[in-house]
């Protein structure tokens, strides 16, 4: 069987994970913890990143972007209105889009500097940068929720899905990311009531249970994360 290595609390695991899902594809799953920086991850990935993906054939997968390219290669051609790539180029450039902008920038804008400060140190050892949060990194990252949840509200009110009519990688990009905020509950819903509804439709497929199943060790999720009608 196929394993992807992830961690619970990276939003391109969670990405990838659904894409799975989506496509039914199945794959062992083994957490990862990246900054421990272990050997033998590193002989699989060098960069030290996640996901990671090892075919039955022993090929490695490394990163959310390669990984669903390849998903939609492999399945997606069957998958028909399943698809979660358009087959128009352009159609398919603007998904790619969405999915670089949530998977990399919300991810270094937001993302990124709240789950170090929040979640990350809480598992660090003392002489790798544990510590209380830094103050300045949370101001920071939260100041950037509010520009990009503009920016989600605006796609979702004028959009049926966010790169279209159908939904598509660029929807599970974007609801994986703001499933990690919303588990720390870091977003404050009622400000963006288009990017709630959208959500919420993502958020009731039946292949983002798993993810609100996930729990963070010491870290409990806001009492919300998991209801589909919050």
């Amino acid at each position: 069987m196929p394993v992807l290595y992830h961690h619970t609390i990276s939003a391109a695991s969670r990405f990838v994970r659904v894409c799975f899902n989506e496509m039914d594809f199945t794959a062992e799953l083994r957490e990862e913890l990246p900054w421990e920086a272990r050997p033998e991850f590193l002989r699989i990935n060098p960069a030290g990143t996640l996901p990671v993906l090892v075919t039955d054939n022993g090929h490695a997968l490394c990163g959310p972007h390669i990984i669903s390219e390849w998903l939609d290669e492999s399945f997606g051609v069957f998958k028909r209105d399943r698809r979660l790539l358009a087959e128009d180029p352009f159609r398919r450039a603007e998904i790619r889009r969405l999915v670089e902008w949530f998977l990399i920038k919300f991810e270094q804008d937001v993302v990124r500097p709240l789950v170090r400060e929040r979640v990350i140190k809480l598992h660090l050892p003392s002489s790798n940068g544990s510590g209380s949060p830094d103050p300045k990194m949370l101001r920071t990252g939260r100041a950037n929720i509010r520009q990009h949840m503009k920016y989600l509200s605006w796609l979702a009110g004028s959009r049926t899905w966010l790169a279209g009519d159908r939904l598509s990688y660029a929807d599970l990009a974007a609801a994986s990311a703001l499933s990690v905020l919303d588990y720390l509950g870091e977003i404050d819903w009622t400000d963006s009531p288009q990017a709630k509804d959208w959500y919420q439709r993502v958020k009731s497929r039946p292949s983002f249970r798993p993810l609100l199943a996930d729990r963070i060790r010491n870290l409990a999720p806001v009492a919300h994360y998991a209801d589909l009608d919050f």
